[in-house]
């Protein structure tokens, strides 16, 4: 009892962060006393058993195990939750539809138990779950299964991991999600770049373009199907979308002008932002997929670029200098005067904002050193998460919990990799991929 009675006091979680940047959150999914919440203190992270999924046929041994690991990598990453080692556990889970014991993993102190099984026919992997609360000694939600090939395990195992991190916060998942980014080889004043395309944790990296041109910022469609980039292909920056399945490119003709970059997909993928310097002169453009059409939303004498769109897309925000410095700025897309809401010490640029709509994340340059930090929508509450030589290019996971960066060393020999942060500045990690990466973008759960 005590011990639920310390999950309670804890209570402060992921419904706490809407409460710190934009007034009271959404009321977290219930059907138990089992649930995390996070403060801006001290967490202490939630106790879980996941023993071996059971392996229901002779195929599946290998499978159940990696598998399993894959879940507790995932839950683990958060920061939110403590695996109890296997070697710790008492009780031996031997079939899926056996009855739990729960005063087996009361006594060893686990808070949730996640029990599965796995089936492997050819190529055909079935798996299934439950989650439990064992202090109430009851499954909390229902046992869910899926279905698919042996190609895909590492997402079947994502999709448990999204499921048990759901339940047990409020909070919409993330785990089966894509991240593409800028993969680097090479020394650094000759460095080769191209397009690369990951799990959120790093594996399964696939290259979609080949290192003869450089590239830069990638930017996901809201649907996942879609890649906006720049590409220096014909010796200028250009902006060019290419097809993730098809991986076929083609360029997105902005008219005349120098120099067309940062583009940005509309919320409904219908439109796209950019930046287009004539005559030396940089503002930004919205252009209609469908028609081809463009229309200039800014009009100064000072450089605008790195627009976002609201999740709602009725509003922008973007960097400009037109204050001498720079900073950033909030536009209706109908329109209007731009409105300042940086006012810190220092640099502000590559402003992204939030899906939930609450927070825009930004790169904050100020006494020599490269922070990314997060502010509510009018400017306030602004919060630093990390310090650095050089850290950009944040990007949001997709229930805005977690933001992904990319962080480069000093020196000649400076590589630059990616890291994430969640939004209270904790469980500051490394992301793994094959070579140097940077301008990742985070794109939406996949289906």
């Amino acid at each position: 009892m005590r011990h639920v009675q310390r999950l309670t006091l804890l209570a402060g979680a992921l419904a706490a962060l809407g409460t710190l940047f934009a007034g009271p959150g959404p009321a977290l999914a219930q059907s138990g006393p089992l649930k995390l919440t996070i403060t801006e203190g001290v967490v202490e992270p939630m106790p879980f058993a996941a023993p071996t999924f059971v392996a229901e046929n002779g195929q599946s041994a290998d499978m159940a195990n990696k598998l399993t690991r894959v879940v507790v990598s995932d839950l683990v990453g958060t920061g939110l939750f403590r695996e109890i080692p296997q070697s710790a556990q008492i009780a031996k889970i031997t079939s899926f539809t056996s009855p739990v014991q729960y005063a087996d993993w009361k006594a060893i102190n686990a808070a949730a138990l996640i029990t599965g099984a796995v089936t492997v026919q050819g190529n055909q992997l079935n798996v299934k779950f439950r989650l439990h609360d064992v202090f109430a000694g009851q499954e909390l939600g229902q046992g869910m299964q899926f279905n698919g090939t042996t190609d895909g395990w590492r997402r079947m195992a994502h999709k448990v991991a999204d499921q048990v991190y759901a339940r047990i916060t409020g909070e919409k998942p993330y785990f089966d999600s894509r991240v593409v980014f800028v993969s680097e080889t090479g020394p650094k004043d000759k460095r080769l770049k191209r397009l690369a395309i990951m799990d959120y944790d790093g594996a399964n990296t696939q290259y979609l373009t080949d290192s003869s041109s450089l590239v830069l910022a990638p930017r996901f469609s809201p649907s996942g199907n879609r890649v906006l980039f720049t590409s220096y292909a014909t010796g200028s920056p250009r902006i060019y979308m290419l097809d993730v399945g098809s991986v076929s490119l083609r360029e997105i003709s902005t008219g005349a002008g120098d120099m067309a970059f940062s583009p940005r997909f509309s919320p409904d993928g219908n439109s796209i932002l950019y930046s287009l310097t004539q005559g030396g002169n940089t503002d930004i453009y919205l252009m209609n997929l469908g028609s081809g059409t463009s229309q200039r939303l800014t009009s100064a004498s000072s450089i605008e670029t790195g627009p976002s769109f609201s999740p709602d897309g009725s509003k922008i925000v973007f960097e400009s200098d037109r204050s001498g410095t720079q900073q950033l700025y909030i536009m209706p897309v109908s329109g209007g005067e731009p409105q300042r809401i940086s006012f810190g010490e220092g640099r502000y640029s590559t402003p992204v904002w939030s899906p939930r709509g609450d927070m825009i994340a930004f790169t904050k340059q100020t006494k020599g050193r490269f922070h990314i930090g997060v502010m509510r929508t009018d400017g306030s509450g602004e919060r630093l998460l990390t310090a650095s030589f050089l850290d950009e290019s944040p990007t949001w996971s997709p229930n805005g919990r977690v933001v992904m960066f990319s962080r480069e060393t000093p020196g000649a020999s400076g590589t630059a990799s990616l890291y994430s942060v969640d939004v209270t500045g904790r469980n500051l990690q490394r992301v793994p991929t094959p070579t140097g990466a940077s301008d990742p973008s985070w794109g939406p759960l996949q289906k």
